[in-house]
């Protein structure tokens, strides 16, 4: 075997992949970047608020001071204070002079209204991880395995034509016997194509993926809402008038009908609230970032993957209205693209395309390696490089696969059959 052979035959070889490690089906992320701090910061920032409040009620004691008589005992004071913040009710007169009554209740649930709020904004995440994270799981194991394994059977394939170029005694007759191959589309399995367009007519992952938007954006709208609600009516009355004339103390002519009292920790809540809308309300273009994604397609991605044989979703013009399961699939590929170790290579080999000069000849791996293989230089000048296809491969779906529209008419069709073997 000459130098030259022993080379292509190492370079085929460092060229393909190697097997996937068993890891990989625990390594799947399941949840886009974005989706994942959104998690992190309207679940987290409420109970870590929370937290930090009832540290400091529960170090500081009483969160409420009342201003009883000097007469008042300590026991009485006590009471008092203990009174007031079991009610939380502000006794007093309107502008005619008439008694009014006003409940701050609030204040004394807002704690606890926010660990609702925590609850609430976990709920889209619990919808999505049980209703499409299996499915979503078990379709990225498929693609991912199977864009790994048509690029190493694109590899697979100049390898054996290497060997069979070596043995073929006349190299008329062996590209004579390719170009048949190519015609006929002898190898061509677009599984995946086939996989990937009927994803197109679905819909189950795309309608779980906008109701989870939609209910975060709901929740969080509802949350802002609540907070305003806060502010404009309690959270701007520190101070409030109590009584307590009530029961047996009703009768007694020494305890005066209002005792003024003063919430210690309003500051702290309106700080709690106040960093909690505003964050919310920083989330929301967010949450319509994430909704507005699937308005477009991620054709990055997929003109990578053009090089790949029997792999022409961009080029056949094959990609229809991007609201349906095939996008939402795009999106976690690119969020999972370490797990794809093709598209490495394959990205290098995309752009080493667009340097060479006669890059309309290159149009799949099978054209790049055969260059780097050497097996070109063999070609007879007199073989058409470029022949006829006939016919077309109908898809599962009814539509059938035209040619890919080029310089030439044959172009990637004829060569992606035999990179699909």
């Amino acid at each position: 075997m000459s130098l030259s052979h022993t080379a292509a035959e190492y370079m085929l070889s460092d060229a393909l992949l190697p097997d996937p490690s068993s890891s990989r089906a625990k390594g799947l992320r399941l949840e886009l970047p974005s989706d994942r701090l959104l998690k992190f910061v309207t679940v987290g920032l409420p109970l870590f608020l929370v937290s930090l409040a009832f540290a400091r009620e529960f170090s500081a004691g009483s969160q409420i001071s009342c201003f009883s008589p000097t007469n008042f005992t300590g026991k009485q004071s006590a009471y008092t204070d203990t009174a007031c913040w079991d009610s939380l009710i502000h006794h007093g007169f309107d502008a005619e002079g008439r008694a009014i009554t006003k409940s701050l209740w609030a204040l004394k649930a807002f704690p606890y209204s926010l660990l609702v709020v925590a609850v609430l904004m976990y709920l889209p995440y619990l919808l999505w991880r049980y209703a499409a994270a299996p499915a979503l799981h078990c379709d990225l194991l498929f693609i991912i395995d199977e864009l790994d394994k048509s690029y190493n059977r694109s590899v697979r394939l100049v390898q054996h034509m290497k060997k069979v170029q070596q043995a073929s005694a006349e190299p008329e007759q062996f590209w004579e016997e390719y170009e048949r191959a190519r015609q006929e589309r002898y190898f061509e399995f677009p599984l995946l194509e086939r996989y990937l367009t009927c994803k197109q007519h679905a819909h189950g992952l795309v309608f779980i993926y906008i109701l989870r938007n939609l209910l975060l954006l709901l929740f969080l709208a509802a949350t802002c809402l609540y907070l305003v609600f806060l502010h404009l009516n309690i959270f701007f009355q520190d101070e409030f008038s109590c009584s307590i004339k009530t029961g047996l103390l009703e009768a007694e002519p020494h305890i005066p009908s209002l005792i003024p009292c003063k919430l210690v920790f309003f500051s702290v809540f309106q700080l709690i609230s106040l960093s909690v809308g505003s964050v919310y309300v920083l989330l929301i273009p967010v949450v319509i970032y994430n909704a507005l994604q699937l308005c477009q397609w991620d054709k990055g991605l997929l003109s990578v993957y053009e090089m790949l044989p029997a792999f022409d979703l961009l080029s056949r013009r094959m990609l229809t209205c991007p609201l349906n399961d095939l996008n939402v699939i795009l999106l976690f590929l690119r969020a999972n693209i370490s797990e794809l170790t093709s598209f490495s290579r394959l990205n290098a080999v995309s752009a080493l395309r667009e340097a060479t000069a006669n890059k309309e000849d290159i149009d799949t791996v099978i054209d790049f390696m055969t260059l780097l293989a050497g097996l070109e230089t063999t070609k007879p000048k007199h073989q058409s490089c470029t022949p006829e296809a006939e016919g077309s491969t109908a898809l599962s779906n009814g539509a059938a696969l035209e040619p890919k529209p080029g310089v030439e008419r044959m172009g990637k069709a004829s060569r992606d059959s035999l990179g699909s073997a």
